[in-house]
């Protein structure tokens, strides 16, 4: 057999692409003179400019004006957007769920829709600064584009190695896209916000600040967690809307039923009637839920009460100190369930 011989042709190396040429001094006199034939508000200018100008200034005055006049339209065009996207956001930072949540009285309303609107003005300011952002790269860009375009600068090249620069940079920086589209979707959607005691997998404390990239927690033993937006992927609120404390109270299983039951609600009654909680603190009154629990030891009542976001340990606390006097008074003893 014929040994098979390959010739291997060398590779020729890759050639970077070229970078746009800057205009020469040449060029640049050959844009100028051209500018009044080629649109973009020349073909006006220049036979106004030429009826006090000389011949060979008018071209050049045209060029400058129209410069200028690019640089003084993206300036208002960005201060109106501007005042556009504030005068939006602060209308949606005012709201009216507050002013009918004071129409119906109570301490407690009042602190909740001060809450409500406090995070409803920080969520309209960060999606106004987001947005005047975004404006400002838009209609500057532009107009560099623009001006760019009348010192006789190719832009085709110029947006492909923007572009091909802008994937490379988006591509090495996915991570931190992912949060901000994160923590954008966030606050649009009024997940959580400072204040809120929420769950985030593997932190859970009080939101102290909320960024478009990371989130900052303190959890009960003062430790400062910074979760990135773009790792959360579920999220357990406590303090949205309202919460609930719930008490167990286990007695010895041979206790008299009916009376137990009758002496939680009265603790129940009475932690109602106390105006230091009532629609200050608690929003329903508390309702004993009766037996939770049989076993051959204890039996177990439930005691459930509707608070304020974030209340519900002050009341569980108050419950159980109200729910052991009571039972030591009428010496009906707690049962241990461990």
């Amino acid at each position: 057999m014929l040994p098979l011989v390959f010739n291997v042709l060398p590779l020729a190396p890759a050639k970077p692409a070229p970078a746009p040429d800057l205009p020469s001094i040449s060029d640049l006199t050959n844009t100028v003179a051209r500018v009044c034939s080629g649109g973009s508000g020349g073909d006006v200018l220049c036979p106004l400019f030429r009826s006090f100008l000389p011949e060979n200034i008018a071209p050049l005055a045209t060029w400058l004006v129209i410069i200028i006049l690019t640089m003084i339209a993206a300036i208002v065009l960005r201060n109106l957007v501007r005042k556009l996207i504030i005068r939006a956001t602060r209308r949606a930072a005012e709201g009216v769920i507050p002013e009918r949540l004071r129409q119906r009285g109570g301490a407690a309303l009042d602190d909740g829709a001060l809450l409500l609107n406090e995070r409803r003005r920080q969520r309209a300011d960060t999606l106004g600064s987001v947005l005047s952002h975004i404006a400002n790269i838009v209609i500057i860009g532009t107009a560099v584009l623009m001006i760019l375009s009348q010192f006789g600068v190719e832009l085709a090249p110029l947006l492909t190695s923007v572009g091909i620069l802008g994937v490379a940079v988006g591509f090495g920086a996915q991570e931190l896209v992912k949060d901000f589209i994160a923590g954008m979707f966030m606050l649009l959607e009024d997940q959580y916000g400072v204040g809120d005691v929420i769950d985030v997998g593997p932190a859970v404390g009080t939101v102290e600040a909320v960024t478009l990239r990371v989130t900052r927690l303190r959890d009960v033993d003062g430790r400062v967690w910074y979760v990135r937006n773009g790792t959360i992927t579920r999220i357990g609120n406590e303090s949205q809307g309202w919460s609930r404390a719930s008490l167990d109270v286990p007695v010895a299983y041979d206790s008299d039923i009916p009376a137990v039951r009758e002496i939680l609600n009265r603790v129940a009654t009475e932690l109602w009637e106390d105006t230091d909680y009532r629609d200050r603190v608690i929003v329903e009154e508390p309702q004993v839920w009766g037996l939770e629990q049989i076993s051959d030891t204890a039996v177990i009542f439930r005691i459930s009460a509707k608070t304020l976001p974030a209340r519900q340990a002050e009341i569980a606390r108050e419950l159980r100190m109200r729910v052991k006097a009571a039972l030591d008074r009428e010496s009906i003893p707690f049962v241990s369930t461990a």
